[in-house]
């Protein structure tokens, strides 16, 4: 059985040579998902370097903060996120909410903020896939909507966008669903967009030759 430190090490290797394919100065964030692991799991990840903790539910997020509030880990929201969850998870200060799947629950969430007096950043998820299945924004509405956002909603600091790969075993989909949301963050960096939040587990490596500078990675570390 593989211990934690070899599958963090793997992933963080393989990281590295599909970054460096890219570019020696392109700097990739690797965001730990903790889903289905426990506490201890992520203490020893913890201990060995890692600063980036994802979470897909707030109930789930909301415990392991409070678990594990003696360490300044850096939280990620990455699942979808229910309007009824927005005051929670405003407590729990997230650094970043990677799934802001609509122009209405990006309102809805400022509104939240506005009342409460304090900012959150963000990230818009694009549906590239165009899979039902899928959350986010069309890519074609996908810059009038971050426009928007950022115009309507101030207490919401967008950081760039965020896509899931193609459910498929087809390669190349998953490449072409890639390199469409990177060209919506190309043109998005005029607005600031400095986050392309691509791949998890399966497609990590493939999603960061597309352009990704942020993945979220779980069961490569945590199985």
């Amino acid at each position: 059985m593989n211990t934690l430190e070899e599958n963090l090490d793997r992933v963080i290797r393989n990281i590295e040579k599909a970054r460096l394919s890219v570019s020696g100065h392109h700097i990739v964030k690797l965001v730990a998902v903790g889903k289905y692991t426990d506490i201890e799991n992520i203490k020893t990840l913890y201990e060995l370097g890692q600063r980036a903790f994802g979470e897909n539910q707030v109930q789930q997020l909301e415990i392991r903060v409070k678990e594990l509030s003696e360490l300044p880990i850096e939280w990620h929201m990455i699942g979808t996120l229910q309007k009824n969850k927005i005051n929670k998870l405003i407590k729990l200060n997230p650094f970043l909410i990677h799934s802001i799947d609509s122009l209405e629950l990006a309102l809805a969430l400022n509104k939240k903020l506005q009342s409460s007096n304090v900012k959150l950043s963000g990230l818009l998820q694009i549906n590239s896939s165009q899979e039902a299945t899928k959350s986010g924004v069309e890519t074609e509405r996908a810059i009038d909507i971050y426009q928007a956002i950022q115009a309507q909603c101030k207490n919401l600091n967008l950081q760039g966008v965020m896509s899931i790969g193609a459910n498929s075993d087809d390669r190349s989909e998953v490449q072409r669903n890639f390199k469409t949301t990177y060209t919506v963050f190309e043109k998005l960096k005029k607005n600031g967009a400095n986050i392309c939040s691509m791949g998890m587990s399966g497609d990590y490596e493939l999603a960061i030759q597309c352009g990704s500078n942020l993945v979220r990675v779980g069961s490569k570390i945590f199985r």
